[in-house]
């Protein structure tokens, strides 16, 4: 016997929506924008919107908490931090995960040169600069029962 399926389920998968709910509104759109000449895909990570190009993410755009977090978020590694503060200078290591330097640094919503050090982030994305981005870790596939 075939199962049916619930109309709303199958548009929700289509459509990756819930029925009956708008898409979520991404936040700093410009930035998809300034990225669209390489065909970037987008996921939702944490609440946020994770930006890939490839297999590699380089932003996370995170705002409406109204938290010092809020911003877009650049996928890096500490060995960059100071190479990258030196062109993007309102750059910071993120809070939510915890104190202390992470490998993501944020470009603060709430930066007087936020747009432009965007952009810049964005020009560094499309140059294929090497500090920016990184290929995540595969997941690991759940054991099959014993």
């Amino acid at each position: 016997m075939v199962k049916k399926r619930d109309p709303a389920a199958i548009a929700e998968e289509a459509l990756g929506v819930k029925a009956g709910r708008a898409a979520k509104k991404v936040p700093f759109a410009f930035v998809l924008d300034e990225l669209e000449v390489l065909a970037p895909t987008t996921r939702p990570m944490f609440g946020c919107t994770a930006i890939y190009v490839g297999p590699r993410i380089v932003l996370v755009l995170r705002d409406g908490r109204g938290t010092a977090d809020d911003g877009v978020w650049i996928a890096t590694t500490a060995e960059h931090h100071a190479s990258l503060r030196k062109e993007l200078p309102s750059i910071r290591s993120i809070t939510v995960f915890g104190p202390g330097e992470s490998g993501w640094q944020v470009i603060p919503a709430a930066a007087e040169s936020f747009e432009e050090e965007v952009l810049w982030a964005c020009e560094l994305v499309r140059r294929a600069d090497p500090r920016v981005g990184k290929v995540p870790k595969p997941k690991r596939r759940k054991s099959a029962p014993a």
